[in-house]
């Protein structure tokens, strides 16, 4: 199959590549490369998969060297007429959508930057898989979506209708959106509510890229809720297994779905929604612990009050993605012990 990855500049895009590689598909990335964060950690990955960073212009491919099936372009998905080219040249079979404006705390300051690509960027990916009658959309969702859910391990097919982020609204509107085209239009839809994901090419807002660069500084480390958080803390390639599970295994209507008594996680048509994490929620004071023997160094600490749009607990129940022959095996230990040392590899510490 030939599979479009959008945002394959991004840390699980990056990672989700290699292993579509890997398993012997054509894989085709684009990326808008904006400046949500450095730069250089977006063209690291991009040099890591083979790619040119001095050839990249907007809206030409560009063959990686390393792999003679995948190939990267420069492409905004809010450009529509970019796309559309896009979609009608290639053939695409599948689609797997990780482009996003990422990060709970930045919607509370940025705003319009979800609505321009989590909402009308969505959108357009929609139309495109209508329009090219693409087999299988794969998008990302997120565990925020459960917002002031209590209820753990947070279940699919439970209701998710409070959330307390625009960045959660934006996931949310994702799979009423997808639920929508795939009753209109027949097209299979699957959305992936990714747990708190981890591991090296990580994003430098993340809790783990956070609290390694604080610590070597010698600076003290932020911990919102005086400590009191738990999170599925989940490694990226056993995330990136997962995806690939879920690609060979288009969504398909739910002959027991009823109306009377609606299922949230699927749907008369075919249209599905799964969890993907670890399923075993970390404390996370135990997770700086690890953080701490990895560098041999104790973390100063600056304990700090709840912040607006973030949640005390996340636990996936991952059960329906295990029928599917998901299994995370990565331990947190082994996990964080591996971004370490691609941290200090990466930034020569």
């Amino acid at each position: 199959m030939k599979i479009l990855v959008t945002g394959s500049a991004g840390f699980i895009g990056f990672h989700l590549v290699q292993a579509l590689i890997d398993e012997g598909f054509e894989v085709y990335g684009i990326d808008n490369i904006n400046d949500y964060y450095a730069v250089e950690l977006k063209f690291g990955r991009l040099i890591q998969s083979g790619i040119d960073g001095q050839a990249i212009s907007y809206g030409n491919p560009v063959k990686s060297r390393i792999w003679n099936n995948y190939r990267f372009q420069k492409l905004d998905l809010t450009d529509m007429a970019g796309l559309s080219q896009l979609f009608a040249a290639e053939k695409f079979d599948s689609v797997c959508n990780l482009a996003a404006q990422a990060g709970v705390r930045y919607s509370l300051t940025n705003p319009q930057a979800y609505i321009d690509a989590n909402i009308q960027g969505f959108m357009n990916i929609l139309e495109c898989c209508r329009l090219n009658r693409i087999k299988h959309l794969i998008y990302a969702s997120s565990s925020s979506v459960y917002g002031l859910n209590e209820k753990m391990p947070f279940s699919t097919h439970f209701g998710a209708d409070h959330p307390v982020s625009l960045y959660a609204a934006s996931k949310k509107s994702n799979e009423l959106m997808a639920h929508t085209y795939s009753h209109l239009f027949g097209i299979p839809t699957t959305g992936l509510r990714f747990f708190t994901v981890y591991g090296p090419w990580g994003r430098p807002d993340m809790a783990i890229f956070l609290f390694t660069k604080a610590i070597l500084e010698g600076k003290p480390i932020k911990i919102f809720n005086n400590g009191k958080m738990r999170r599925d803390f989940t490694h990226v390639k056993d995330i990136v297994n997962g995806i690939v599970c879920v690609l060979r295994r288009p969504a398909i209507s739910n002959p027991k779905w009823n109306g009377s008594f609606p299922d949230p996680a699927s749907s008369k048509v075919p249209y599905e929604v799964l969890n993907i994490g670890r399923g075993k929620p970390v404390e996370l004071l135990e997770f700086v612990h690890e953080i701490e023997k990895s560098l041999g160094i104790v973390a100063k600490k600056e304990f700090l009050p709840m912040q607006n749009g973030d949640v005390v607990e996340t636990w996936a129940d991952i059960s329906d993605l295990e029928r599917l022959g998901y299994y995370p095996n990565i331990q947190v230990s082994d996990g964080i012990s591996e971004f370490v040392e691609w941290y200090k590899d990466f930034y020569k510490v």
